[in-house]
């Protein structure tokens, strides 16, 4: 009986450990439209969401007022930034978060693309279910 009590304590000790490295996180974007952006990754809403907004500010050079926060998502899993222009000029990022793998990401973020008034629209970032960023790579359209 002692050796069952034992094993199901190290399963569930090695179940929480596994949990803790993967606990789930959300995905806050702040944006000035056409100046600045912020994007924070973390586990508390309002403290990501202050993040997102704080890396606007830095980015843009504008104050708090400008970079309003656009998006939370929990949880963040695969995640994008897409920039769009519209035939007009005028221009901004779309946001797509909370994809269980990239290639739903991917679909999701094309749906945002296809319209008529849009001039040009490319995924600019793409972050993974533990939040980093794939560097250099775009799925652009």
């Amino acid at each position: 009986m002692l050796k069952v009590v034992l094993a199901l304590l190290a399963i569930g000790s090695w179940g929480n450990a596994a949990f803790a490295e993967d606990q789930l996180q959300g995905v806050a974007f702040a944006q000035a439209p056409e100046a600045g952006l912020g994007v924070c990754f973390g586990v508390d809403a309002a403290e990501t969401m202050d993040c997102a907004q704080q890396a606007c500010v830095a980015e843009s050079g504008l104050g708090a007022e400008d970079c309003v926060v656009s998006d939370w998502c929990f949880p963040a899993r695969w995640s994008g930034d897409v920039f769009v222009q519209h035939v007009e000029g005028l221009h901004w990022h779309d946001f797509a978060c909370g994809w269980d793998t990239r290639e739903q990401l991917e679909a999701a973020m094309a749906v945002g693309c296809d319209a008529d008034y849009i001039a040009e629209c490319d995924t600019v970032r793409v972050w993974d279910a533990a939040g980093t960023q794939i560097v250099g790579e775009t799925t652009g359209q």
